[in-house]
């Protein structure tokens, strides 16, 4: 069995599941992973005014996980990491199979 990870390491990838826990939060991740989009582009996809986007962009910007450049006169963001993105997926597949009642694909390796 896998020792746990130290306290900071621990308290970080706390931080970023707790930021992801928010569903407007949550659904521009996966937008960005799609690509780099604007706040003008994401405020049209989802369910939420262009000031709440540009505040919750501004928190995931702040704590690392979407990073910005200039593009002209618009910023244009992008997810920060590979592994964030995978994260994301991951959360949504496992919401899918909850919401649909999917049968999961079976127990991690080592928990049988």
């Amino acid at each position: 069995m896998r020792q746990p990870s130290g306290g900071d390491q621990l308290a970080v990838a706390a931080d970023v599941l707790g930021h992801l826990a928010n569903p407007t939060r949550l659904h521009l991740l996966r937008l960005l992973a799609e690509g780099e989009q604007d706040v003008n582009t994401l405020t049209a996809q989802v369910d939420a005014s262009r000031s709440s986007v540009s505040q919750h962009l501004g928190r995931l910007r702040m704590v690392g996980l979407v990073q910005t450049h200039r593009d002209g006169r618009r910023i244009v963001y992008r997810i920060a990491s590979d592994h964030l993105d995978r994260l994301v997926e991951e959360a949504y597949a496992f919401a899918e199979h909850l919401v649909h009642d999917i049968p999961h694909h079976g127990s991690p390796p080592g928990h049988d």
